[in-house]
């Protein structure tokens, strides 16, 4: 029996404080790390987000639907990208987040929720 939980990890960012695109190293250091995480069975699945400018809001509020295209006048802080980690504890992808977050250095404000998926029995 396999002992692992799946784990979302959404990464935020505040658009309009951090650079508009990732470096050429900060690719290649996510690179390593994503392979690392891919070869010991860790990450299945991870991508990066088009800007909100791209995406659309869908709202249900008293039994009606709102859509919204963006960008989004209220949003601070966008999902930016977002990681599907395989792991055997909360603590253990905590861990995989932080290195993530950890490669981008100074120059990036980024924060990472790690959260276990609900299986269905």
């Amino acid at each position: 029996m396999d002992d692992t939980m799946r784990y979302m990890v959404l990464l935020k960012l505040d658009p309009a404080a951090n650079p508009a695109e990732p470096s050429a190293e900060l690719m290649e250091e996510m690179g390593k790390l994503l392979e690392e995480m891919t070869r010991g069975g860790v990450m299945l699945d991870t991508g990066g987000l088009r800007p909100v400018e791209d995406g659309t809001v869908l709202r249900l509020s008293g039994g009606k639907q709102t859509v919204v295209d963006g960008p989004y006048a209220e949003a601070k802080e966008v999902i930016g990208g977002y990681c599907m980690l395989q792991a055997k504890s909360q603590e253990e992808a905590v861990e995989w987040a932080s290195r993530f977050l950890a490669i981008h250095g100074d120059a990036w404000e980024l924060s990472a929720e790690v959260r276990q998926v609900v299986e269905a029995e």
